[in-house]
């Protein structure tokens, strides 16, 4: 991977905040490439690089107008999963996941002596930490560029009887595996994740929803049949341990509004957009 697309990531959400932000008044190029200290010869290059599209392109990809109208349409998550799947192009960015859950008694009961490595890596959405078994992926976390690193101490927390070792040589190839999906074969991804019943529900149905399109709250209280859980439903989302393999990004409220993200609501619209505008790109193609 391209360690200089990844450094500008924070450089990516600092434009698209302000982008967000002064929409209606169209700023140009050269006001949006002052905002993080570039000129606009290299901001323009460097939003090439990450999307495949201009920023003045891009920008149709932040706005409420442009999300609207791709909500309705099919009357549930299930359904719309269902019509989408006769499309391989709708898919064609999607990649092949396998989830197996567990209680935390489950594990507590069974005693799983498991084998952790871990570590931290750059992504096109700035840098993360993974941990992974044999079993599957069991943590993927966006990490703040300035925040302290507590996601070690989380993992031993959640995993407390495994034996997890700090090994980014390890993790390295299972984030390009991620991040650059067209790069390698498309092996099926195994994730291995602690939770109650009704978490494993959500984020199997999370997993339905297809790269580029998004779903509200009520939608997958909808699909998972508990259509008075929405404030469960996002708490779910909320306490999800594999960020974008399972998409918890791709829930948006009621009234359209991205909504919040344990890492961040900049973050958050950066994956829809991103999304969005790469499968556009590719389905013009």
């Amino acid at each position: 991977m391209n360690n200089d697309l990844h450094s500008n990531y924070y450089r990516i959400e600092k434009a698209i905040e302000y982008l967000t932000a002064n929409f209606r008044s169209q700023p140009s190029l050269d006001l949006v490439a002052d905002q993080v200290s570039l000129s606009p010869f290299h901001f323009q290059r460097m939003f090439l690089d990450w999307v495949g599209l201009s920023p003045k392109k891009f920008v149709q990809y932040l706005t409420v107008n442009y999300l609207k109208p791709r909500i309705g349409g099919t009357g549930s998550l299930i359904e719309a999963a269902s019509l989408a799947g006769l499309s391989s192009q709708s898919r064609v960015y999607d990649l092949f996941i396998n989830i197996e859950g567990v209680s935390p008694q489950q594990y507590k009961s069974a005693g799983m002596k498991l084998e952790i490595v871990c570590g931290y890596h750059d992504t096109p959405f700035g840098k993360c930490f993974i941990a992974a078994t044999e079993r599957g992926i069991c943590e993927l976390r966006f990490t703040d560029e300035t925040a302290s690193r507590k996601e070690l101490g989380r993992l031993r927390r959640n995993w407390h009887s495994a034996d997890i070792r700090y090994a980014p040589g390890l993790t390295r190839p299972l984030v390009g595996r991620i991040f650059n999906p067209a790069s390698v074969n498309p092996e099926k991804l195994k994730l291995l994740v602690q939770g109650s019943e009704f978490q494993i529900k959500v984020w199997e149905a999370l997993l339905q929803i297809p790269f580029g399109e998004f779903r509200t709250y009520g939608a997958v209280a909808q699909a998972i049949k508990q259509l008075g859980a929405v404030r469960q439903v996002a708490s779910a989302a909320g306490q999800n341990p594999i960020s974008y393999l399972i998409p918890c990004h791709r829930i948006i409220c009621k009234n359209r509004s991205v909504g919040n993200f344990v890492h961040g609501k900049v973050r958050k619209q950066a994956l829809l957009s991103w999304e969005i505008a790469t499968r556009s790109i590719k389905l013009d193609s």
